[in-house]
């Protein structure tokens, strides 16, 4: 699934191509995907796009929004008339177009079909953010070494790959970036926040800046279906250090990259570094 980085790169790229231009129309392949009335849409002009935690807002004329989640395998493909879209091959079925007056067009594309697209009002884009509960924005310079440690303190019991995940604990990171983090601050995937050491929450405190940060500046990573607006891929994915390596020596110590079961999901990391 898409986490903060690449949405957030979707969002940056999104912001140089349409806002501005105006919805001509919207073709739905799968009406599941789509809740609301598109029709409502019709001449209204993109006024700005933003994120909170995984979910792409896309402001709209007269108080509309779209809100658009990927899911496991959404894409966001943008194309006017002097681009093309690159390595083709590597693109989802397409589910929704959004079609510009300017002859542009955003396609939705989303094989696994769990994405989707909500058309709210203002009233409605604030109920769905509340009941989402989304927690805090991890670079956002309110979330302090302080506030973390707050948050922590909350959820003594929690194991702490599973709550980093944890949407409403902290917003945007999901399997990859949270075994990355881990990494980076020494940590065990297991370990009760309990149990962490002050010099060991700000190390994990720290490697949410560091490696949110530098997988934005390498545009996400497409280890699965994740393209930017382009087509092209994200290349973090060169840079990881454990996840979906296992198997693999750990480029610190040598050690083998381990895997294990929490809570449904698969974490990865270095039985020597990681305590």
């Amino acid at each position: 699934m898409p986490e903060l980085p690449e949405v957030q790169t979707i969002v940056n790229e999104l912001k140089e191509e349409i806002v501005g231009k105006k919805i001509a129309k919207i073709e739905v392949f799968e009406p599941k995907m789509v809740r609301g009335d598109g029709s409502k849409l019709g001449g209204l002009a993109v006024t700005g796009i933003r994120r909170r935690a995984k979910l792409i807002i896309i402001d709209l004329e007269k108080d509309w929004h779209l809100a658009i989640h990927l899911k496991l395998t959404g894409q966001l493909i943008y194309q006017n008339q002097k681009s093309k879209i690159k390595e083709q091959k590597n693109l989802e079925p397409t589910r929704v177009i959004f079609y510009f007056t300017d002859g542009s067009q955003l396609f939705f594309n989303d094989l696994r079909k769990f994405g989707y697209v909500k058309i709210l009002d203002d009233k409605g884009l604030e109920e769905n953010l509340k009941k989402e509960n989304y927690g805090p924005e991890p670079l956002e310079k309110d979330f302090t070494q302080e506030k973390f440690q707050e948050l922590l303190s909350k959820k003594p019991n929690a194991q702490i790959k599973p709550l980093l995940m944890d949407q409403t604990f902290i917003a945007g990171i999901g399997n990859l970036y949270s075994d990355e983090i881990l990494f980076y601050a020494g940590v065990h995937p297991k370990r009760k926040v309990r149990e962490l050491k002050s010099e060991e929450v700000k190390k994990i405190y720290e490697g949410i800046g560091k490696i949110l940060n530098e997988a934005l500046k390498y545009k996400g990573s497409s280890i699965d279906t994740y393209r930017r607006t382009s087509g092209e891929k994200g290349t973090y994915e060169l840079h990881r250090k454990v996840y979906r390596r296992e198997g693999q020596k750990c480029y610190k110590c040598g050690s083998i990259i381990k895997s294990l079961k929490i809570g449904g999901r698969t974490a990865h990391f270095c039985p020597k570094c990681q305590k």
